[in-house]
């Protein structure tokens, strides 16, 4: 006989609706699963043997064997394990026919327990855009599950209390079987976007950065901050989402998607809607930051801050290939990941904000600086942040130490969001026609053609002199529109372009 049912495999967040069929045939016991499955889903031959066992429910003493198709599709993980165990039973003649061909995600334990599996929220979505009506999922992922509309979610605490209501009376739990509990997720972005967020008002003076930064916000523009420790750096990126605009809904569904594939997701405050904030520390691999896996990669810390914050503090302390390697996702907005089983794509549009001091022991600046560093000592620290790297950063300012009693607080985040709302209204109406909805986004020839050429006359010179690439033009022409949207002016004067020059023209040391 042959069972059938469904299942969803991600590829990156990709899902993809997979058959899952069972023959079950005379000859010795065996068990085989085919169609490129990993080591991790080759291991579901065990724990779906135990968990019917630990149900139960006679497992089929004859040669039994799967197929998840498509054959070419390669799969990953351990979320197929109950579409198995129940296309095997079906196979079997255990459950009713047809009871099982809905789609079924979960991880069965060798109790017969439904384990949480990640990437929910992106597999029940393509589950409904497959047209499924139902979906199976492990009950604590329900409140994640039903995130998405347009499709019901059941959910299911253990493997016999399925079978019962498909149709086997024989099924039983174990004696005192305590139910699964929901998967921890760490402390990430999920759980910071439900607190209060900083307020700049806690910032003393700095009026140079926090233009910077309300231009930053306006603009969606890359931000590097050099200093002396102490003078605020690390508070004023850290204040970057407060005035970030909320996530649009097409963006939410994202951003809570890379999470829930993370693992980091936390499905009882719902979709994640504000900006999220990653801060890897400078010891982190390059894995982390991009993703990783051996097989099919996973998300990164870039992909965790897309449509959100990614800072770098103590920026040329990180590895110089880790550097690197945020060079394409910086232009593209995405990360394409190749490992052995295929490329994996994950969102990475995010706003890049270092933080760097001056030299490496930090007191390289004011009129008598007491840097004990040699010279070739600061140079080679500067170089850490390659040419290549800088000329994608559109915003370069320096940070100064506050002189106690002189600066009084700021405009709190509330009042700079509420600006940065009206610049970034301006440039999606004006943006909206061409797919783009914030002015880093904004291509070239675009720039060009709608820049006034009188208004760039010192542009056009400092690309004569060398001290512009012709990206870093293009970068400076997204920052003089920026400037012209906070403004409300209709288009860039050469006064909003001389400004962003001086904006992105500074040097680490």
């Amino acid at each position: 006989m042959i069972g059938r049912t469904r299942a969803v495999v991600l590829t990156g967040l990709a899902g993809h609706v997979i058959d899952v069929e069972a023959h079950v045939a005379p000859g010795l016991p065996s068990f085989t699963l085919v169609g490129l499955p990993d080591a991790s889903l080759s291991e579901a031959r065990d724990r779906v043997r135990a968990a019917v066992a630990s149900s139960r429910v006679t497992w089929p003493a004859r040669r039994v064997t799967v197929n998840l198709s498509p054959a070419s599709l390669p799969k990953s993980g351990p979320a197929t394990d109950l579409a198995i165990a129940l296309a095997v039973l079906a196979a079997a003649g255990e459950i009713r026919p047809g009871a099982a061909e809905g789609i079924h995600l979960g991880e069965l334990g060798l109790d017969g327990r439904l384990h949480p599996v990640r990437g929910v929220l992106p597999a029940v979505a393509a589950a409904a855009a497959a047209g499924a009506g139902t979906v199976v999922v492990p009950a604590p992922c329900v409140a994640e599950a039903s995130l998405v509309p347009g499709i019901e979610v059941r959910g299911a605490a253990t493997l016999a209390s399925l079978l019962h209501a498909y149709g086997n009376a024989d099924a039983a739990e174990l004696t005192g079987l305590p139910a699964a509990p929901a998967e921890t997720a760490r402390r990430g972005a999920s759980e910071a976007s439900a607190e209060p967020e900083p307020d700049l008002a806690d910032v003393r003076g700095q009026a140079e950065a926090r233009a910077a930064l309300e231009v930053a916000a306006a603009g969606g523009h890359h931000l590097l901050m050099t200093g002396p420790p102490g003078v605020g750096k690390t508070m004023l990126a850290t204040r970057l989402p407060g005035l970030l605009p909320d996530l649009t809904a097409s963006e939410a569904v994202e951003v809570t998607s890379v999470h829930s594939l993370a693992g980091v997701f936390d499905a009882s405050r719902g979709l994640i809607t504000r900006p999220p904030f990653e801060a890897p520390h400078h010891s982190a691999s390059a894995a982390a930051i991009v993703g990783g896996g051996s097989a099919l990669a996973r998300p990164g810390a870039i992909s965790r801050a897309h449509a959100g914050v990614l800072f770098l503090d103590e920026a040329p302390e990180f590895p110089a290939r880790v550097l690197q390697t945020l060079r394409q996702p910086l232009e593209d907005g995405e990360v394409v990941l190749h490992r052995s089983l295929g490329a994996t794509r994950y969102p990475a549009r995010f706003q890049l904000v270092m933080a760097a001091n001056p030299c490496p022991c930090g007191k390289y600046f004011g009129r008598d600086p007491a840097c004990s560093c040699t010279p070739h000592q600061r140079r080679t620290y500067a170089h850490r942040l390659s040419g290549p790297l800088l000329d994608r950063v559109d915003l370069q300012v320096e940070v100064v130490p506050v002189r106690t009693g002189l600066d009084e607080p700021g405009e709190s985040s509330a009042v700079i969001a509420a600006r940065v709302a009206l610049a970034r209204e301006r440039a999606r109406r004006r943006l909206a026609a061409h797919g783009w909805s914030a002015n880093a986004q904004v291509a070239g020839r675009w720039l060009r053609e709608h820049t006034d050429r009188a208004a760039c006359r010192d542009l056009w010179a400092a690309m004569d002199r060398g001290a512009l690439s012709a990206r870093g033009a293009d970068r400076a022409l997204r920052v003089a529109w920026t400037l012209a949207d906070l403004a409300g002016e209709p288009a860039p004067s050469a006064e909003h372009v001389a400004q962003a020059l001086a904006l992105r023209t500074r040097d680490l040391a």
